[in-house]
């Protein structure tokens, strides 16, 4: 479809907005809305939070009457089902505006279609296709759950130029800067959950929670408070993990995974905060589809913290759709840990197939985005 130049511009504008939302609307999606009369924007918003109005909902109101005989453009499609919220299609129907240009349908194959045709059963001329591709990239998480049931799942990794995480000590503080170290805080906060192996929790102690004082530049663009803590899973097969461990003293959620019971005296000893998923063992270890599967009833998205033999064993199960790797100007030498435990491959032809998606300069580190993708396809 031919689409003008105030219409390519109009949703370039829709996807900005959604944007805005990309730390806050968990486990809902990020949406932009512009509403247009001829050539002028007369309304506009974005989806703040999830349980609140979304995006047409606030480019509706500041629009009012203008919204009558209007164009409104839509990064996804609008919604048509009860759930918190009254239906977005509703009420751009009751609104009587003319046109509605979507980016992307809903991705549920139960839901797909149906705001639009709700629309167009009410003479509203619909288009759908507008800047496609980026629109559906500002939610891979929910994307990617609404068709399969999974999380989208990205694996954070940090290292030295030779490839190492730590000294062969263990020693890890600090590989990167300061500002690599604001972006993982800003990371975290885009995740609904965090998953870490008992082994790092022993040896490091992590919080593993989303620190509003280290985000940097955010704290001046965003409420704060609308930010939400993610849920900090640990893997832990043996259930070995005592109750003193740091992740207990902060007030965010915590799923402990194990495949063996925790005994009655440490489960009395947790904080209510605390919740605990057993899952019969694979190999003596949790089996980490069946991990996503229960994660994906209710995260769009995971983030992998953890050393180089879990990190390794989601890449392995071929249930990594990115990764991040933040690569700071150390030489650890040649004793060093290694970043990730893999097969020893004999054919490259084996090896995971990696597309390096951005580049950029955060400080004095790099940061590289890859995903997974299948060389057969």
């Amino acid at each position: 479809m031919p689409w003008s130049t105030f219409d390519l511009e109009m949703m370039a504008r829709a996807i900005k907005l959604a944007r805005k939302g990309q730390y806050t609307t968990q486990p809902n999606p990020s949406v932009g809305c512009v509403i247009t009369q001829e050539d002028k924007i007369v309304g506009e918003g974005y989806h703040i939070a999830a349980g609140g109005p979304h995006a047409e909902v606030h480019a509706l109101k500041m629009a009012g009457e203008q919204a009558i005989g209007a164009t409104a453009y839509v990064t996804l499609e609008p919604c048509s089902h009860y759930g918190r919220t009254p239906p977005c299609a509703e009420a751009l129907i009751k609104a009587k505006v003319a046109r509605v240009v979507v980016a992307v349908t809903d991705p549920n194959p139960q839901v797909s279609g149906r705001g639009i045709e709700m629309l167009q059963q009410q003479g509203i001329k619909v288009e759908v296709g507008l800047h496609q591709a980026e629109a559906a990239a500002l939610n891979p998480g929910f994307m990617k759950r609404m068709a399969t049931g999974l999380p989208w799942v990205s694996v954070k990794l940090a290292a030295s130029l030779d490839g190492k995480t730590a000294l062969s000590n263990g020693v890890s503080k600090w590989i990167t800067g300061p500002e690599a170290r604001q972006d993982v805080q800003r990371m975290r906060a885009r995740h609904c959950a965090v998953i870490t192996g008992i082994e790092t929790v022993l040896a490091d102690d992590p919080s593993l929670n989303v620190r509003p004082q280290e985000l940097g530049s955010l704290t001046e663009s965003i409420d704060l408070q609308l930010i939400k803590q993610p849920l900090r899973v640990v893997l832990d097969s043996r259930a070995r993990l005592g109750g003193d461990a740091k992740l207990f003293t902060k007030d965010a959620p915590i799923l402990l995974v194990s495949t063996q019971p925790y005994s009655q005296v440490v489960q009395a000893g947790w904080p209510e905060q605390v919740s605990h998923l057993q899952l019969p063992a694979v190999d003596g270890r949790v089996p980490l589809n069946e991990l996503l599967k229960h994660l994906g009833q209710s995260c769009n998205s995971v983030m992998i913290e953890a050393g180089a033999t879990l990190a390794g064993a989601f890449i392995s199960a071929q249930l990594v759709d990115e990764l991040v790797l933040y690569q700071a100007p150390k030489l650890l030498g040649s004793h060093g840990r290694n970043l990730v435990e893999l097969a020893d491959y004999q054919q490259m032809q084996d090896l995971p197939h990696l597309v390096l998606t951005d580049e950029r300069k955060v400080g004095v580190d790099r940061r590289y985005r890859f995903t997974f993708t299948d060389p057969n396809k």
